[in-house]
């Protein structure tokens, strides 16, 4: 898979801005082994890449797990990373539905894609990512979805780990139910600071609110026979709160987090239908950003008892949603 990857990225001249400082460096050569220890198959899937581009493993490995780690959090970084995401995943009506607004700087939005991967011993599944073999979020063929979003992380408490886009990797290839991701999350060695959502078609759901020395499950709000989890770019949990590093500058998060929780009653009829109009900030602020600087480079919905997708591949008010059909099941 690493080889064929790579040969794509020799088709199109793709380069990697592979400038690591040394805490980058070596954080990332320790994350490494953690990684190998875990989740061998993706570090021969890197050297299939690095191996065909011409590309120093070691390097690339750490760049990868430097994303969403400890880029954003480096003044002196080229580029500079800033990520803030919107994700929440529900049940109403007898429907388990996802949705996500993946913000970022524009310049990553050309970079993106989502890709089909069938790993020979392991889940198929859709994976949506601003990198490649890691990723945002993504949808498995047993109906478990898993997402990210980063919550920031002073540099004295980050540690060699898993970074959550690999989290995110790993758990859409090994589990099929939130209990298993959640069993398996739990037994990971995390870099730093994140929010790890799991949603299964059987209606199960929570957040993992995860630093280098704790995870927290969060567990989903109900509403009568309904229920629903949302995650942004900070901790919701009091006791994970004191982790957090950002000082408030986190993409306004608490505003996010109630446009959704707030609206959830208006989620009604067409459940894609409704789900789509909140992540285009019908009902709230939620993706207005209006700044050349940062924007909604995609945005996702999932039904997670058919695996249909519908994604939006800019910003949600002014991209149609398209229907992703690769994962599609017509038997519920």
């Amino acid at each position: 898979m690493g080889v064929k990857q790579g040969k794509f990225f020799q088709k199109h001249n793709v380069s990697f801005p592979l400038y690591l400082d040394h805490f980058q460096l070596d954080h990332g050569i320790e994350s490494e082994k953690i990684l190998r220890e875990f989740f061998p198959e993706v570090c021969e899937e890197i050297k299939g890449v690095s191996d065909t581009i011409g590309a120093d493993y070691s390097t690339l490995a750490s760049w990868m797990l430097c994303m969403g780690c400890c880029m954003y959090n480096l003044k002196s970084n080229i580029p500079v990373e800033i990520r803030g995401c919107t994700a929440f995943a529900y049940s109403k009506y007898g429907r388990v539905i996802y949705g996500r607004n993946n913000d970022l700087p524009p310049y990553l939005k050309d970079g993106s894609k989502s890709e089909i991967y069938s790993p020979l011993n392991g889940n198929k599944f859709n994976l949506t990512t601003s990198s490649f073999i890691n990723g945002e979020e993504g949808i498995n063929e047993h109906g478990l979805t898993v997402a990210m979003t980063f919550v920031m992380t002073g540099l004295d408490k980050i540690k060699a780990g898993f970074n959550s886009c690999f989290v995110v990797r790993y758990l859409l290839e090994k589990a099929d139910t939130v209990a298993s991701a959640i069993s398996l999350l739990m037994e990971l060695p995390i870099a730093s600071n994140c929010n790890i959502l799991v949603a299964d078609k059987s209606g199960e759901m929570a957040v993992v609110e995860c630093t280098s020395s704790t995870k927290k499950i969060r567990e989903a709000v109900s509403c009568g026979e309904d229920k629903i989890v949302c995650t942004v770019n900070s901790f919701t949990s009091d006791d994970m709160k004191p982790f957090d590093m950002a000082n408030g500058d986190d993409c306004f998060s608490n505003i996010r987090y109630r446009t959704v929780m707030d609206n959830f009653s208006n989620i009604h009829g067409d459940c894609i239908e409704t789900t789509q109009r909140l992540l285009r900030g019908d009902y709230g602020f939620i993706c207005q950003y209006d700044s050349p600087d940062f924007e909604t480079v995609w945005s996702s919905v999932f039904d997670l008892k058919t695996l249909m997708i519908y994604r939006a591949e800019g910003d949600p008010r002014k991209c149609k949603f398209i229907e992703d059909r690769r994962l599609y099941r017509t038997t519920v």
